[in-house]
């Protein structure tokens, strides 16, 4: 697995996942539960990871809808 996005923002997270599965990219997504820890602020980032072999795909797919992605 291979982190693609990272974000505090839930709208960019569902946004690149809708994308990334109309591709048939399967998407998983890591620290969801963490709001309740934090108290649902949104200051925790979430992570997207994808499969190592889907990772290329993946990044053109955010790159060519100007979604701004990173792994950290």
């Amino acid at each position: 697995m291979k982190e693609l996005l990272r974000s505090t923002d839930p709208t960019v997270i569902a946004f690149a996942s809708a994308l990334l599965s109309g591709e048939g990219i399967e998407v998983f997504e890591l620290d969801v539960h963490m709001s309740v820890l934090e108290g649902s602020i949104g200051v925790l980032p979430r992570r997207m990871m994808v499969r190592d072999e889907d990772l290329t795909a993946a990044e053109r797919v955010l790159r060519d809808n100007e979604i701004p992605f990173g792994r950290g």
